[in-house]
């Protein structure tokens, strides 16, 4: 806790991971048909989330686009990323959220983004221990990295649509740094 006893919260947005070690944080986000996939090693003491739009990989095809949309990509760093804080892999547990078919008339990825999440993880051999997706509304989700303890609120019809807005919008895809070398 900080000084004044109060929780650190740290927010993830979509295309973000984070991982922590620290007991007294808590990760959080807004999720519409997005997924966040929530892992920890219970022995390590250590913990992440992601929040992915699509499920799957981007086309190679396309020009790149940005892979941080991509479930794929976000598992893996994830995983990579609570194996370099000492997690170990066959000890890791999962819990899955969101998924939300928000637009009635639209594909319910949201669906797929869920089913996409479950089916990396059991391939993985990642033991699910929970999850909440599907329905109609977004949520907001809080998880506690270390203890592993979640904690989701539904959001009303218009915090959904308020959503479903910002995860329709392009993310903005960092350039490069600059590394070019001259040789003489």
């Amino acid at each position: 806790m900080t000084e004044d006893g109060a929780v650190r919260r740290v927010h993830i947005i979509q295309g973000e991971f984070k991982v922590l070690n620290d007991p007294n944080a808590v990760l959080s986000t807004i999720l519409g048909s997005c997924v966040a996939a929530c892992l920890r090693d219970p022995m390590a003491g250590v913990g992440g989330m992601n929040h992915f739009l699509l499920p799957g990989s981007a086309n190679p095809g396309s020009g790149g686009g940005d892979a941080t949309r991509y479930g794929v990509h976000l598992m893996e760093l994830l995983i990579n990323g609570l194996l370099k804080q000492g997690a170990r892999r066959d000890r890791l547990e999962a819990k899955v959220f969101g998924g939300a078919k928000t637009i009635a008339t639209f594909s319910n990825v949201g669906e797929q983004n869920a089913a996409f999440a479950m089916k990396f993880l059991r391939d993985e051999g990642i033991k699910v221990v929970g999850s909440s997706t599907g329905g109609e509304h977004g949520r907001k989700l809080e998880f506690w990295p270390v203890s592993g303890r979640a904690r989701q609120y539904p959001l009303t019809g218009a915090e959904t649509q308020k959503t479903v807005a910002l995860e329709q919008r392009p993310v903005p895809v960092s350039k490069p740094v600059e590394s070019s070398i001259e040789f003489f």
